[in-house]
């Protein structure tokens, strides 16, 4: 390998001499973690939102607040954002999913009881994290509102303008 590479040959010859296998190190196998209950828990946030969801091997209901999810979340578009982590993850109606929400509006609080919902899903049976991983379930959604500024009327909106 000393030698000079002067044509393109000549680097083929050395690639070919100097093969070096690469091996991916996943690190240690992820255990599954339940409590004694056979229950698996997370914290999901979401804006101003906290949602504490624990899940468990049942018949697919889930509560919210004390409340049936259907009726806590009235709005379809917030019940399908909760069935995402359990339809990515193909486990639909396996689960029976309990969740304590404070903070921030429905919209917020769904978002935080879905990242709850997934962290747990992956906690209890670590196989399903690739497909969770690649939705974006995992990560916390960073976004909230931006603060007030001074000599402004919102955060980046102006007083009116007055010429005269």
């Amino acid at each position: 390998m000393n030698d000079e590479i002067k044509s393109l040959d000549d680097l083929k010859e050395a690639v070919a001499e100097s093969t070096v296998e690469l091996t991916v190190d996943t690190g240690p196998a992820r255990e599954p973690v339940r409590d004694e209950l056979g229950r698996s828990y997370a914290t999901g946030k979401r804006k101003d939102a906290v949602a504490r969801v624990w899940i468990k091997p049942g018949s697919g209901k889930a509560t919210v607040n004390g409340k049936p999810m259907s009726e806590y979340f009235a709005r379809p578009v917030l019940q399908m954002l909760l069935a995402q982590a359990f339809s990515v993850a193909g486990v639909e109606g396996e689960f029976d999913v309990m969740a304590t929400v404070k903070g921030g509006g429905l919209s917020g609080q769904a978002g935080a009881v879905k990242h709850g919902i997934a962290k747990a899903l992956q906690l209890y049976e670590p196989s399903l994290r690739p497909a969770l991983k690649a939705a974006g379930f995992l990560t916390r959604d960073a976004r909230v509102v931006e603060r007030k500024k001074y000599g402004k009327r919102k955060a980046r909106r102006s007083f009116q303008f007055s010429k005269r």
